[in-house]
């Protein structure tokens, strides 16, 4: 069951929020696209996703809405992240704006347990939210 592979871009991990909609999955997408978080020529984060063919690999990741303030010893409440049926539906939304922004898009496999490997190239990890 492969997934996605993409060279120079960003790996999304997305997390899809119970009260999420298609409003805040396209605000979010481009939000994203035009993020300038890559280096340009002087070194400075100048560059957006939609400059010098970079691309995205996005990948659902419930798990990013964890809530683990019970403490130690507790696993983690995921009751915040949207379930599959309401998720899905958005995860694709989020992809298909990124994809009109002009963002080529590749994707993992919804809801499997995958294997994902990240080159790291810089010191750039944000969270976002809309």
């Amino acid at each position: 069951m492969p997934g996605g592979s993409i060279g120079p871009g960003l790996l999304v991990l997305l997390g899809v929020a119970a009260d999420d909609d298609e409003r805040a999955a396209g605000a979010l997408a481009g939000k994203i696209a035009r993020l300038r978080i890559f280096e340009n020529e002087d070194g400075k984060f100048d560059r957006s996703l939609l400059e010098g063919g970079r691309a995205a690999l996005v990948v659902s990741q419930f798990t990013l809405l964890a809530d683990t303030s019970r403490g130690r010893g507790t696993r983690p409440d995921f009751s915040a992240a949207a379930a599959k049926y309401q998720a899905e539906p958005l995860y694709e939304c989020f992809c298909e704006a990124m994809r009109e922004f002009g963002v080529h898009v590749e994707t993992g496999i919804f809801g499997a347990r995958m294997q994902v490997e990240l080159v790291n190239d810089g010191p750039v990890t944000l969270i976002l939210e809309v």
